[in-house]
């Protein structure tokens, strides 16, 4: 076994190795046709340090990115040459590619932006906080109640943007001497703001159901993914029923560390073609696509692990599950809103059906999530976080210039 490993090691590696090559090759290629920000234009840098496979953590905020350019120019900035192919097919805003540290360095001189987002823990990230004449502010990439979200690292940054009052608490719980009231910021949810997409599927009596897993996990404290051990059984129960409609999108690493995870998810996706192919008009629907939103939006139930997919759901108001984790070894905080969750346990998953005929039709679960949903995001009114949003970075600004001009270096 230990030698089988191995050669899989290499053979990941030597294909990784490859990609790299073909990304560098067909960078160098387009980049001298790129136009670069003009000096000294960039207020706000997106530092994103990671690969292409995690480029769902920058994506959800194309949209509010956007929006805030038309008022302070925005770029990002790309470290790996995957990555940065990606952002020029898909990005919004303007994007430099800094591979080395050099690139990062003639970066700040030429641009000097104030605020510099993270969008995650990388730590890659340090090699971007060594400037110090900008503001580092962590925005990261969801809301949950991960250990991840209370990782004594938010004492790195200068500022932190939080969702709302479940953050604050959970902050304040988990980490020594930080002060919340300086050092972060409630703006909600704003991509909430920017749902984007329409449903692939027509409008019919069906009960959509959204089964949207995250990955195994890299240790065994943050073993959340069900796909091996509920989601096979929730998606054939699904798929069988022919008043419901099943949306299966998993968290893009799914089985990127186990085989077997792997094939669970290959088998779900196998299942769904099968099921489409035996009834066209059921229009199951297997997503993997970049845009987020029309499946939190337009399902009737969604079922969820631990992650951010929970919180996401939890802005729309409508009925959730959540799975819980088999492997006793997994941390799960029920302190917040997992408290009070609908769980659903492995051995439920033959039951699914019936459970979210129940969760749909409940109107006392309705109103139980409308308590956390102010719990965690504040006023979910449209717009309401993305001009909380753009006050957060008003105040920065500002904070900036009075910190500038008392150094004399405004």
């Amino acid at each position: 076994m230990p030698i089988i490993s191995d050669a899989r090691t290499a053979l990941r590696l030597a294909d990784r190795l490859l990609k790299s090559r073909r990304s560098r090759r067909e960078l160098a290629r387009r980049l001298p046709s790129v136009a670069a920000p003009a000096p000294g234009t960039v207020e706000i840098a997106v530092y994103f340090a990671d690969g292409p496979v995690n480029m769902y953590q920058v994506r959800q905020w194309y949209a509010p990115l956007a929006e805030l350019a038309a008022t302070h120019p925005v770029a990002i900035i790309a470290r790996s040459p995957g990555t940065m192919l990606t952002l020029l097919d898909e990005s919004p805003v303007p994007v430099v590619y800094a591979r080395q540290v050099v690139d990062l360095e003639q970066f700040v001189e030429q641009q000097a932006p104030k605020i510099v987002f993270y969008v995650n823990q990388n730590a890659r990230n340090f090699q971007m906080m060594r400037y110090g004449r900008m503001w580092h502010v962590f925005v990261n990439h969801g809301e949950s109640d991960k250990m991840y979200m209370t990782t004594n690292q938010f004492k790195a940054y200068d500022y932190a943007l939080i969702a709302g009052d479940a953050a604050r608490g959970r902050l304040s719980d988990a980490l020594w001497d930080y002060d919340l009231d300086a050092r972060t910021i409630s703006i909600g949810r704003p991509q909430a703001d920017h749902f984007a997409g329409a449903a692939p599927y027509p409008a019919d009596d069906r009960t959509v159901v959204l089964y949207a897993p995250t990955w195994e996990g890299d240790r065994a404290a943050a073993a959340y993914g069900s796909i091996a051990s509920h989601g096979t059984t929730i998606a054939e129960r699904v798929l069988a029923s022919p008043t419901h409609r099943l949306v299966y999108r998993p968290h893009p690493r799914s089985g990127v560390r186990d085989a077997a995870y792997k094939a669970a998810h290959e088998r779900i996706v196998a299942a769904i073609a099968s099921a489409n192919a035996a009834d066209p008009g059921a229009h199951h629907v297997y997503d993997d696509g970049a845009e987020l939103g029309w499946q939190l939006a337009g399902a009737d139930v969604a079922i969820t692990d631990i992650s951010a997919m929970i919180y996401d759901r939890l802005a729309v108001g409508k009925p959730l599950i959540v799975t819980r984790p088999v492997s006793p070894e997994a941390d799960v905080d029920e302190r917040g809103y997992l408290s009070d969750a609908n769980w659903l346990t492995a051995s439920d998953a033959q039951d699914v059906v019936a459970r979210v005929d129940a969760a749909a039709n409940d109107a006392a679960e309705l109103a139980k999530l409308q308590h956390w949903v102010e719990r965690y995001f504040g006023d979910t009114t449209p717009g309401a976080a993305t001009k909380r949003l753009h006050d957060a970075v008003e105040r920065l600004l500002a904070r900036w210039q009075t910190v500038a001009a008392a150094r004399g270096e405004d």
